[in-house]
């Protein structure tokens, strides 16, 4: 075999073994009969979206290494199975595991996961008290940038304008930064690595 199909292998491997064990892994009555290999990349797909979730569907597939048709085929019998559910998110399809995730929830990660828009959550997690400018001013950006990125963030109901830039359950956001932020980047990784000095609640109880 070729280091390429080598490679989508262990991909598919690691990430099924986290689909395998997760809480929609295998319900009962799920009989595949569409053979190993087939219920292998389904599983791997749920573990993906176990790590990744909001991801959207080139993202998806291209982390997995699978074909469009192939993405799109497993991706049909798992929602249809009711272990994956789906979001469509302005140009984007956004997947996650299903039941896990709240609707506030779901838009937050379709909003963690665009670049910009991530970056102007963590700057806002960071300093609450950041002027446009100041947004402006950290993320390289120019300020009708960062107006276009307040305005859509206000009209997903993450951000309120009513009192400067104010983040809605900075709380909640800041748990799902931490919790996910081996699939947003290094950045993020890092940002989260300082996280406990923001987080003011037990997301626990």
């Amino acid at each position: 075999m070729d280091g390429v199909d080598e490679s989508k292998r262990a991909t598919l491997k690691r990430f099924g073994a986290i689909g395998a064990v997760s809480p929609f892994a295998r319900f009962a009555g799920d009989n595949d009969d569409d053979g190993q290999e087939r219920s292998d990349r389904r599983e791997a797909i749920v573990g993906y979206l176990a790590t990744t979730p909001g991801a959207h569907f080139s993202k998806l597939r291209d982390g997995l290494k699978l074909g469009t048709g192939e993405a799109q085929h497993h991706l049909r019998r798992l929602e249809s199975d009711g272990r994956v559910e789906s979001e469509k998110d302005g140009d984007y399809r956004r997947y996650f595991p299903s039941g896990r995730f709240s609707a506030f929830e779901k838009r937050a990660l379709g909003y963690l996961r665009r670049d910009t828009a991530r970056k102007l959550v963590l700057a806002l997690l960071a300093n609450p008290d950041a002027t446009g400018g100041d947004l402006a001013a950290e993320l390289g950006v120019s300020r009708p940038t960062v107006s276009r990125y307040v305005g859509e963030l206000e009209s997903a109901g993450l951000l309120s304008r009513e009192d400067g830039y104010a983040l809605v359950a900075p709380e909640r956001l800041l748990v799902l930064v931490v919790r996910y932020a081996d699939s947003f980047g290094p950045e993020t990784v890092a940002f989260a690595a300082d996280a406990s000095d923001l987080l003011s609640y037990d997301p626990t109880s």
